[in-house]
């Protein structure tokens, strides 16, 4: 494999990092701003609005542009956003620096996924690409638990010093080992909306909002709940996202699998299991065992459901997967800003920190009942295409 797959690595582990370490760092910001959880909870949701709205435009972009050129430029900008965090006076400004952020998420990996392919042989794009996510699950394992301790011994403005860190040293390694590559040939963009006429590609998208939402509705009170309800010390937060982390690896590379065996009925499964661990999440999050293995199942369950969900949506836009590819990494973050904000509504309600694992369970039955849906008509499809029978009536 080419060095450079190290260099796009790097730089998914940077953005990894940012996306969640705050989670893990609420209550320090709460404090710091003199603001609710359910308010710094809004940081979260609006890194991933921004995701969301940017990733298209940002994608379309790099069709105009060379992509390392685009890469490194998608470096400087959130290298930009981490900085303004961290410097951040006032709540407003560390909400700008979070969607400024925000803005290289989805076509930094849009971006980097095809980069990565095109750098070694046809046979070995998937690893290639494989390769490059790692740097996004490692974020989770280690980048979120690290950040979070950093941020509870040194104060969370240093952990974002050290995000920026990262950025910088992801713009220099994209820098010195990327080639660079032609201006790729002006992409069809008729073509691209084209396929969002399918409904089947909207049913898939609305999945993944509502699917991954519910992961986020729990997790991003994960450190209050913990301290709060099951008991845990702020130091053993890191430890806990930890083994979120592990899980998420697990789940992932479970989910993969499972979805190139059986798409629709994995799909069906996961969404069951995600709706039932959220469900019971609720129970357990008062005794400091069942809820650290609730942790693991949360993230094992949330992101064994991310391969099969992406996959739904480019089988149905395999006419022009790019910026389907790309709406779809949007949604998995507008999912994860809604059962946010949902949640940070059921808590200042009054119902307590558990609160949100039930918006996060309903959320994902509502996935899973569009997911029927969704294999229903496409069932429906296929035998209404199918040969009739040649007897007629008389």
């Amino acid at each position: 494999m080419p060095l450079a797959l190290l260099a796009l690595a790097i730089g998914a582990f940077g953005i990894g990092t940012t996306e969640f370490v705050i989670a893990g760092l609420l209550p320090e910001v709460a404090r710091d701003f003199g603001v609710s959880i359910p308010t710094a909870g809004y940081l979260i949701s609006g890194y991933a609005l921004g995701v969301a709205v940017g990733a298209a435009p940002m994608t379309v972009l790099g069709t105009r542009m060379r992509r390392k050129h685009l890469l490194l430029a998608l470096m400087v900008i959130f290298i930009l956003g981490n900085v303004l965090s961290a410097l951040a006076p006032t709540y407003g400004l560390m909400m700008a620096g979070r969607i400024v952020a925000s803005f290289t998420h989805g076509a930094f990996f849009g971006v980097g996924a095809i980069l990565a392919g095109d750098l070694v042989a046809p046979g070995r794009r998937a690893s290639a690409i494989a390769l490059m996510f790692t740097g996004l699950t490692l974020a989770n394992v280690l980048g979120v638990p690290m950040g979070t301790f950093i941020g509870q011994a040194f104060g969370w403005r240093v952990t974002f010093w050290v995000v920026a860190g990262l950025g910088v040293v992801g713009l220099l390694s994209i820098a010195a080992l990327v080639p660079v590559q032609p201006r790729p040939a002006s992409t069809d963009i008729g073509a691209e909306l084209a396929v969002f006429r399918n409904p089947q590609v909207w049913l898939a998208i609305a999945m993944t909002v509502l699917g991954f939402g519910g992961v986020f509705a729990s997790f991003t009170y994960i450190a209050p709940m913990m301290t709060e309800v099951a008991g845990f010390s702020e130091g053993a937060v890191s430890w806990l996202l930890v083994l979120f982390g592990v899980g998420l690896v697990i789940g992932n590379l479970l989910g993969g699998r499972l979805a190139d065996r059986a798409l629709m009925p994995s799909l069906y499964a996961l969404l069951a299991g995600l709706a039932l661990v959220l469900a019971v999440f609720t129970l357990t999050s008062r005794a400091q065992i069942p809820a650290a293995i609730t942790v693991f199942l949360l993230g094992a369950f949330g992101f064994a459901t991310v391969p099969p969900l992406q996959k739904r949506v480019l089988d149905n836009a395999a006419a022009a997967p790019t910026l389907a590819s790309a709406v779809n990494i949007g949604a998995f973050n507008l999912g994860n800003a809604l059962a946010a904000w949902l949640g940070g509504l059921v808590i200042t309600a009054g119902l307590g920190y558990t609160a949100p694992n039930w918006v996060g369970a309903l959320l994902a039955a509502a996935a899973l009942a569009l997911a029927a849906l969704s294999g229903l008509l496409e069932r429906r499809t296929v035998t209404a295409a199918a040969p009739r029978s040649e007897m007629q009536p008389v």
